[in-house]
């Protein structure tokens, strides 16, 4: 065992590092506190084409469905660590920015407590905020131009304990029933502002403002997963998932201000500072609302070689909704709204055969397609917007160690925004590692 978290805390420092560095320019993300990418911004649901909600395995860690952990073999640990590189391209009005980034997907561990009870934790970015945005324009009436800047960083990561149950046997040639929840502890901050600068101004009658405002969370959510199969004769089993998220109203810790400044060669002198907050002060509460979500999938496969899998989601809303602790807030109308989402993804393929002489028999090969409905939505000047997703994506595993690990490689293409506001386009490879050892047996001598 101190060798198990000897491992686990190398790569979760080495993780942590690599999303440090990571660096994309995603406007989008400057709404709320940024959006959820989970759960297809990972190899293991990127895989299958963001299929989750129904697969379960005894040689890798699906957290998108906390049942899944009872799939886990009696004196097996299993820890997984998974990266993506992203390609991306930002489309607005015929012009184009590209960028590229690399970032962890997941870190994830899970083995038995006992033969009917699995333990899993685990690391993933809930969100990320990285933008900057510069707009110039003339001011009515004037001979000046005012520069607005919007710069925002940070993010919010999930660190996630989960439990999963078996309540039926599951026997050979018998149905199963497993349950599981995860405890998950929300952690980070964001950071943004707006700043406005007058070009070439005389700073007597023009003063540049800026309002900045940063977001720490730190809090607590729940999920909850069943998991059931039903063998059908002697080649088949289907496998029904379901999962709820939890709804619940979280606080979070803000601190902001607003003041005007002027600059002189390269040093800023604040002038007047306004404190959003009741009392002239600059912190203050403000709440986060995770919506009730509910996802279901199905799966069916043949000889325990072939898959083919659908999923489907739904919430109110897409991700977490903010609502700011003051009266007037910091940067006025963000602009965002909230709309229904749904997410569908269809997936399938040869997940191999372990049991194969060749080993390219023992390889999988799998694919499939997404789609999400509201995944952000806004209220702009020019009009209501919902804006969607859809991707295509591709794996291959590769087994090792006779089956009992392997290594996913997966690419991607996903499509997200519209041609007639911004759309961001994503060329994707992940790379997934699983590793399934015996860690708890006691070595017998005659």
């Amino acid at each position: 065992m101190k060798k198990c978290f000897a491992i686990f805390s190398m790569a979760l420092t080495f993780s942590l590092a690599v999303m440090a560095q990571s660096s994309t320019n995603v406007p989008f993300s400057q709404y709320g506190l940024s959006m959820n990418t989970l759960p297809v911004s990972t190899p293991l649901a990127e895989s299958m084409g963001g299929v989750v909600f129904s697969r379960a395995g005894s040689n890798f860690v699906n957290p998108f469905n906390p049942a899944s952990y009872a799939s886990i073999q009696p004196e097996s640990f299993v820890f997984d660590i998974a990266m993506s590189l992203q390609s991306s391209r930002l489309n607005e009005g015929g012009q184009q920015y590209k960028d590229f980034a690399g970032t962890l997907s997941s870190i994830t561990l899970a083995f038995p407590i006992t033969s009917w009870w699995k333990t899993s934790a685990g690391l993933l970015p809930y969100s990320k905020t990285e933008y900057r945005t510069v707009m110039t324009q003339p001011i009515a009436g004037t001979t000046q131009n005012v520069k607005t800047i919007y710069d925002g960083t940070g993010g919010i990561s999930q660190f996630y304990w989960g439990n999963a149950f078996n309540v039926w046997n599951d026997g050979e040639g018998k149905p199963s029933l497993q349950a599981g929840f995860n405890l998950n502890y929300l952690y980070g901050s964001v950071a943004r502002a707006i700043t406005y600068d007058f070009v070439a101004s005389d700073t007597s009658f023009f003063q540049d403002t800026r309002r900045q405002q940063e977001t720490r969370v730190s809090n607590i959510t729940f999920d909850l997963g069943l998991l059931y199969r039903q063998p059908l004769g002697e080649k088949y089993t289907l496998s029904v998932g379901l999962t709820c998220g939890v709804p619940q109203s979280l606080k979070v810790d803000d601190k902001a201000l607003i003041y005007t400044f002027v600059t002189y060669g390269s040093s800023e002198y604040t002038l007047d500072t306004i404190f959003p907050a009741r009392g002239n002060n600059s912190e203050y509460e403000s709440t986060l609302r995770q919506p009730l979500s509910i996802g279901l999938g199905l799966s069916l496969e043949r000889n325990q070689r072939w898959m083919v899998a659908l999923d489907a989601a739904y919430s109110p809303y897409s991700g977490m909704k903010y609502e700011e602790g003051v009266e007037t807030p910091v940067f006025g109308n963000s602009g965002i709204c909230y709309a229904d989402n749904y997410r569908i993804a269809f997936g399938g393929g040869w997940i191999g055969n372990p049991t194969a002489t060749r080993y390219i028999g023992r390889m999988g090969l799998t694919g499939g397609v997404h789609y999400e409905k509201g995944k952000l939505a806004l209220a702009l000047a020019s009009g209501d917007w919902t804006l969607d997703e859809w991707g295509v994506s591709l794996g291959i595993t590769f087994p090792m160690r006779k089956g009992r690990s392997q290594l996913v490689v997966t690419g991607g293409y996903s499509s997200f925004g519209s041609n007639d506001l911004l759309r961001n386009d994503v060329l994707s490879v992940g790379l997934a590692l699983s590793s399934n050892e015996r860690w708890f047996v006691k070595r017998k001598y005659n």
